[in-house]
Formats: structure tokens, C-alpha cells, sequence
């Protein structure tokens, strides 16, 4: 076994020098910013305010813009501020605090589109029984188990790795990743890759099951009946582009975690690293927003009034 460090910092290494780049860069990231936490934050208001909105969907939409400021809460402010840094070191705590809200953000936004997936799925193909089927009940039970599931793995994966013994500290990445302070341990990782293996398994695997099997059964509806084609077009379409969106980008930085970083261009490298929690959290609320027609008469009667 190699020896061991102890460091209370960890060095983000994937920062380029780009000069005084670095200002314009700082601008449009803290627009970007700016720009998710109003957009969602109105998502989020509408459908409180409006009760004719206080229905399963919207309230899962609205949880979606939860995570959404959940998750660019715990990228965006540490990452203005290495923009303009020219050092950038992270303490322990705060790198595996980073960690454990970004990949919760992760887990969280496939569990709420996986219930999403069943909630049109009820719509879709039993329309009579779905104030049956999907009733407070339903939705507080469901509700629970896409929050708590995850906390709940991430907070087991959290310990595990906290307690690995590091050789080394430069992390290549322009934020705390799990899987780049695993690359760092000292010793066989097997215990850890174990956990995650399951943990990918329960939390990732089965969601994607989930979706895949209610949209399949979705379009089945669709292909027999034109009646249902349209309420689909109508209902549906924001929920498939979300998924979309978040299984290309999130597939774009599980298979940076497998590449040699330094064959890659590091501008290019780190817009594939952040694109999962940067791009859903702009997008759902333009796609939500713009084709939904209740949430469009709402947004727009905002802005008329303004």
C-alpha cells in the first residue's frame, strides 16, 4: 500500500488560466444563474398559487424546479468564485458537502421523472381510475420515496468514501466528484465499488425500467386510439424531452469519468463535466412552461401584469 496523505484541501485541477476571460466568463455564469433561480422560482409560485395547478403533475413539476435550485445552489456559488480565483482549493467538508448535494441532485431529478412516467402512464391508459389511482395517498408515498431513497444511499456512499485513506489531492474536475476522490484511495476500492454497483442498480436502473415501460405503454395507447394521441402530444412531450435532456447530459459526465482527462481538451472536458447541472434546470422550465397551456396562460398573465 502506498503511503497515505492527510489533507483537509482538495485542488480542483480541470481550471484553465483564460486571463481576464475569466471576468466574461463570471458574468454569463452568474446570468445563467440568475436565470435558473428566477425561472424556476416562478414555476415554483404558479403552482402553488394557482389552484386549479394543485394537481399530481404540476406538483411534480414543481418539485422538479425544487431540485433544480437545490442542485445549482451547490454548484453555482463555489464555482463563481474559482472563476475568479487564482488558487482553487476546497476544504474536506465542504468538497464532500458539494458531493453529496450535487449527486443527491443527480438521483432526485431520475425519481421525479420516474414518478412523472407514471403519473401520464395513469392518465394515459386508465383515465377513469386516475383520481383513484393517483390520490393524495399515492402522491405523498411516491413523494417519499424519490427524496428518501436517495438520501439515503448517497449518505452510506458519503461515509464509505470519507473514510478511505487518500493518496493525493488534486481532483480533475472544476467541482467534488465521489468517483475522482475514490480514483485517489490508497487501498482496493472493492467495498466501495461494491455499494456503488447496488446502489446504481436501485437508484438508476430501475427508474430508467420505470420510464422506458410506461412511455412504451404509452405509445401502445397511442398507436390504438387517435383520441389519445392528442392528449399525449399534449401531456407528454415536456416529460419525454426532459428525460431527453437528462439522460444525454448525464450520460455525457458518466462517460467523462471513464476517459484519460488529459487526452481530452480541457474547455471541452469541463462543459461535458457540468452540462447535467446546468442544462435541465435552464430547459424544464422553458419546455414546462412554454407547452403546458395552463402553466402558459399563468406565465404569461404574469408578464402582461408586471
Amino acid at each position: 500500500m502506498e503511503n497515505s496523505t492527510v489533507s483537509f484541501y482538495f485542488n480542483l485541477t480541470m481550471f484553465m488560466n483564460i486571463g481576464h476571460y475569466s471576468y466574461l466568463a463570471f458574468v454569463f455564469c452568474l446570468l445563467l444563474y440568475s436565470f435558473i433561480v428566477s425561472a424556476n422560482l416562478t414555476m415554483i409560485i404558479i403552482i402553488l398559487r394557482e389552484k386549479t395547478l394543485h394537481e399530481p403533475m404540476y406538483i411534480f413539476i414543481a418539485f422538479l424546479s425544487v431540485n433544480a435550485l437545490y442542485g445549482s445552489t451547490g454548484f453555482f456559488p463555489r464555482f463563481l468564485m474559482d472563476l475568479l480565483s487564482d488558487t482553487h482549493l476546497i476544504s474536506r467538508p465542504a468538497c464532500f458537502t458539494q458531493i453529496y448535494v450535487v449527486h443527491t441532485y443527480v438521483f432526485y431529478e431520475l425519481t421525479i421523472l420516474s414518478i412523472m412516467a407514471y403519473d401520464r402512464y395513469v392518465a394515459v391508459c386508465h383515465p377513469l381510475h386516475y383520481h383513484r389511482k393517483m390520490n393524495s395517498k399515492t402522491v405523498y408515498t411516491l413523494t417519499f420515496f424519490a427524496w428518501v431513497c436517495p438520501a439515503c444511499y448517497l449518505t452510506v456512499s458519503i461515509i464509505l468514501i470519507v473514510r478511505l485513506p487518500l493518496c493525493g489531492n488534486n481532483i480533475q474536475r472544476v467541482y467534488c466528484a465521489s468517483w475522482n476522490i475514490v480514483k485517489l484511495s490508497c487501498v482496493s476500492n472493492a467495498v466501495n465499488n461494491i455499494v456503488a454497483l447496488l446502489g446504481a442498480i436501485a437508484i438508476a436502473f430501475l427508474p430508467f425500467s420505470c420510464i422506458l415501460y410506461t412511455y412504451l405503454k404509452i405509445v401502445v395507447a397511442c398507436w390504438k386510439s387517435s383520441e389519445v394521441r392528442g392528449k399525449v402530444l399534449q401531456s407528454c412531450l415536456p416529460h419525454v424531452i426532459s428525460f431527453v435532456i437528462y439522460s444525454i447530459t448525464s450520460f455525457s459526465d458518466t462517460a467523462l469519468n471513464r476517459q484519460n482527462l488529459d487526452e481530452i481538451n480541457p474547455f471541452l472536458a469541463a462543459i461535458l463535466s457540468v452540462e447535467f447541472i446546468i442544462i435541465p434546470p435552464v430547459l424544464n422550465p422553458l419546455v414546462y412552461g412554454l407547452k403546458l397551456p395552463e402553466l402558459r396562460k399563468h406565465i404569461f398573465k404574469i408578464f402582461l401584469y408586471a
